[in-house]
């Protein structure tokens, strides 16, 4: 049924219901517009419900259920056991909590929230479809947060079962005997550490010569044998080619051989939504990958902006909400752009990866004639009262002494990348960095330790 062809008139038009739609909700409802909200499926979309949310909680409880082989050592036996049914309704009920308090703060802004499919018919106007049902919508702005999908492989299709995405691997009620992940980025890392933490005999299949792909070759180095410390086996420059009765074939250098697997997951990749919402009728310019060509303050063409994993830049949820509030100023007539010194990325695998800014290599392509050192968190206080002394922190400086990136790898790295992007994104020196005193025995130290071993007056290392 199509409720006319009169389209309703709306203030701004927000498209897709993830971190950077709902951020760019908000913002806009506190500048003032009317708010409308179009998501065809749930309030936190791919981020909140079935990746990272779902995921770290996952990955804690793998961990929880592997604390006895740590603390083995120490003098305390802990036995554990895993009840999956369990464990997938305790990351059902961290889901539910966060989207419904997304939910009651769009409410409580006065944001309008519609549930249906938008695609643009024109540069102003989107029809919205939810089940037989087609309104019409013209808007004064739109801000389009349609996020982006799972790639698939064409030799392998997912079928539910055997063959299926991250987010029924996440929601899994059984626990795979033998799992193999088809894709060695960050998300094949943190899903292999979880269930052989849990108990699976895994293996990751990685079609190019090494673990994740995408970061500095010594951290894929170190995060490689990590993997191997929990037993994951690592098929490199081999990719995935078709099923048979007992597992996964892939071909390589070799030729093709076989795989065990019980259960496959394909997690390759992922491609922006920019075709679902027909952008391209809107005006705005998508580049053969589906990216949208946006300018600085995040406008696509016209009165249409564009934030989030369909733009260029690393497909993670804090760019995108980081995006939201320049593209809602921006919509309200506000000058604003998006120019970041650094966007962090962290990988929670077993060892944590956390990159901010540039490492020394890029650095030097750059012509910044950069300086780095690198603490190893074996001298740090906290790391081994942790008992994971393993890792590294190293931060690198340009010519002139200003920080222009931080590298960590190693347990809790993570939490170094709010005080690591800090110091990018404001330009602080070594010397700001190595003279703020750090609390005692924690993680954060190691920043420290590192500039203090940069600026050449190293205290728990040699020089």
């Amino acid at each position: 049924m199509v409720v006319g062809e009169v389209a309703t008139p709306v203030d701004l038009l927000v498209i897709g219901g993830g971190p950077g739609g709902y951020a760019a909700a908000l913002h806009g409802a506190r500048l003032g517009r009317s708010v409308t909200l179009v998501e065809r499926h749930a309030v936190g979309e791919t981020c909140l419900n079935v990746g990272c949310i779902p995921s770290k909680a996952l990955i804690e409880v793998a961990e929880a259920h592997a604390l006895g082989n740590r603390v083995r050592p120490w003098g305390v036996d802990v036995t554990t056991s895993v009840d999956m049914t369990r464990v997938r309704d305790h990351l059902s009920a961290v889901v539910s909590d966060l989207t419904n308090g997304v939910s009651r703060l769009l409410a409580d802004a006065g944001v309008r929230v519609l549930d249906g499919h938008a695609r643009f018919s024109r540069p102003d106007r989107v029809a919205v479809a939810h089940g037989d049902t087609v309104e019409y919508l013209e808007h004064r702005h739109a801000i389009v947060a349609t996020g982006s999908r799972p790639v698939e492989l064409n030799d392998l299709p997912p079928d539910g079962d055997r063959v299926v995405g991250s987010d029924e691997l996440l929601f899994t009620d059984h626990l795979p005997k033998h799992l193999v992940l088809v894709g060695g980025g960050y998300v094949g890392v943190e899903l292999g550490c979880a269930f052989a933490k849990l108990g699976s005999e895994v293996t990751i299949v990685e079609a190019e010569d090494r673990i994740l792909p995408g970061f500095d070759t010594r951290i894929g180095r170190q995060v490689s044998r990590g993997l191997r410390r929990l037993g994951v086996g690592l098929c490199l420059s081999h990719r995935a080619v078709g099923t048979d009765d007992h597992g996964l074939l892939v071909a390589g250098p070799d030729g093709e051989v076989g795989l065990p697997a019980d259960r496959i997951g394909v997690v390759v990749g992922r491609r922006p939504n920019s075709d679902t919402v027909a952008l391209d009728m809107a005006g705005a310019t998508i580049t053969s990958s589906g990216l949208v060509q946006v300018a600085a303050d995040r406008r696509a063409a016209g009165d249409v902006f564009a934030i989030g994993d369909l733009t260029p830049g690393p497909a993670l949820a804090h760019k995108a909400t980081a995006e939201a509030e320049v593209a809602a100023d921006a919509a309200c007539g506000r000058p604003a752009a998006f120019d970041p010194a650094g966007v962090p990325m962290v990988v929670f695998g077993d060892p944590q990866v956390m990159v901010v800014g540039l490492d020394q290599k890029a650095a030097s392509a750059a012509g910044l004639e950069p300086a780095a050192f690198r603490f190893p968190l074996s001298a740090s206080g906290r790391a081994r009262t942790l008992g994971q002394p393993e890792g590294t922190v190293t931060v690198v400086a340009d010519g002139d002494g200003t920080v222009i990136g931080v590298q960590a790898v190693g347990a809790h790295v993570a939490e170094l990348a709010g005080e690591a992007a800090l110091a990018v994104e404001t330009a602080a020196t070594v010397e700001d960095l190595a003279g703020t005193i750090h609390a005692h025995p924690t993680l954060g130290e190691s920043l420290m330790e590192a500039a203090l071993g940069l600026a050449g007056r190293p205290v728990h290392t040699a020089r």
